[in-house]
């Protein structure tokens, strides 16, 4: 069975981390600059940090907003300590820039958020907490970017994983995958915008030829 492109992109950040590569600083610096390219230093940005990878991204991205003097809040509904080692390292950047997280949705609705609640390895229904914390921001009617995919998405199908987020813009990193433009995940995804993170064209068909011991 070919791999699908959920699949080649994990295995090009797998090899990009066997090479030395720091993605997640890339994409989270990506994600900053897509919301310094459309609002300004007084806009209140709130990023949702999900427990694995894609929070990572979102945390990064959160650190270089309040480098830049944003009102940046961070929301983290699981346990910081439980995060991957490179997303508990977005973490400790967080706080070295003097950042802390909510464990709880604000009950005013910022003016952005940026999605980093779940990237493209969801592969099951959202849990309750993770569906009532989208349905809020739905409610609100903000503008989402959405890291990768909207959570609720299935990368490989745009099958909806419950209720999904609905997004403004989304920000696909390395490669898009086909759940941007099937099903649920199409009228999810708004505008679709890929950064491919400074990888060569060849990345994802060359990861899979490539050792990483």
């Amino acid at each position: 069975m070919n791999p699908s492109i959920s699949d080649r992109i994990r295995r090009a950040e797998q090899l990009a981390r066997a090479e030395g590569l720091d993605l997640m600083a890339r994409a989270g610096r990506a994600a900053a600059d897509f919301i310094a390219a459309r609002h300004g230093p007084e806009t209140h940005v709130l990023a949702l940090a999900g427990p694995g990878n894609n929070g990572g991204d979102a945390l990064v991205a959160a650190t270089w907003l309040c480098r830049w003097g944003y009102e940046i809040q961070v929301v983290m509904l699981s346990e910081p300590a439980a995060l991957p080692s490179d997303a508990a390292q977005a973490y400790a950047g967080w706080r070295a820039a003097g950042g802390v997280e909510d464990r709880a949705l604000p009950l005013k609705a910022p003016q952005v958020v940026i999605d980093g609640l779940f990237g493209i390895g969801l592969n099951r229904r959202l849990a309750a907490q993770w569906q009532a914390a989208v349905d809020a921001v739905n409610a609100w009617q903000a503008p989402v970017l959405a890291l990768d995919i909207p959570s609720g998405i299935a990368a490989d199908t745009g099958a909806a994983l419950g209720q999904p987020l609905q997004a403004r813009w989304t920000l696909a990193f390395i490669a898009p995958t086909p759940g941007l433009a099937l099903g649920a995940g199409a009228a999810a995804a708004g505008e679709v915008h890929l950064d491919t993170l400074e990888l060569a064209p060849d990345w994802l068909s060359r990861a899979f030829d490539a050792p990483l011991g």
